[in-house]
């Protein structure tokens, strides 16, 4: 069995390797390879003692997302949910081939993909951490060019979403960190 830091530093490793073949450079690198980055950077501040599975959870949750684009599947709710479902299974099933490869146990395994397919949000700890981070990465990296030249109202819906999915500690912490206006703020506050 590997060293536990030199299995993680394998498996962060092939991630991104796999996360370096985005082709959306818009921003100077790999949109995945960036976005797995700045998973890892909130889910350190966050989250500085996680264990290895939620390190690879962080920086594997859009592993090749671009290989299955929203555009493939019907417009609607049904089509992105069932976009959302299919993409949380894929990620799941390639972090867990790579961390086969670099001896990882199926329990693992398991718990890595019950945190990306999201089971267990608002009961599961691990999994409720994960969502914290996602959430702290969309507001700091992705909210602002989101949120441009959207409609008010359903921004203030996707903010409200945004702060459902978070736990209580992270809702308050958010208020702390991001200058959220009202009524984004009032969200948080809920």
């Amino acid at each position: 069995m590997p060293h536990p830091m030199t299995q993680l530093a394998a498996t962060l490793a092939a991630i991104d390797a796999a996360n370096d073949l985005d082709p959306d450079r818009s921003e100077g690198t790999p949109a995945a390879r960036l976005y797995g980055e700045r998973m890892t950077a909130e889910l350190d501040r966050l989250f500085p003692d996680a264990p290895n599975t939620l390190r690879i959870s962080a920086r594997g949750q859009h592993i090749e997302r671009w290989t299955s684009p929203r555009s493939a599947y019907p417009e609607g709710k049904e089509g992105y949910l069932t976009w959302r479902r299919d993409l949380a299974a894929f990620h799941a099933r390639r972090l867990g081939e790579i961390m086969a490869a670099n001896g990882y146990d199926a329990d693992a395994i398991d718990q890595v993909g019950r945190m990306v397919r999201k089971e267990g949000i608002k009961r599961d700890d691990l999994v409720q951490a994960l969502e914290d981070v996602i959430c702290f990465t969309f507001l700091r990296w992705y909210f602002k060019p989101f949120a441009e030249g959207r409609d008010p109202s359903a921004l203030l819906k996707i903010v409200e979403k945004t702060a459902r999915k978070m736990s209580a500690a992270a809702r308050q912490r958010a208020l702390k960190e991001f200058a959220l206006p009202d009524p984004f703020a009032a969200a948080f506050r809920a």
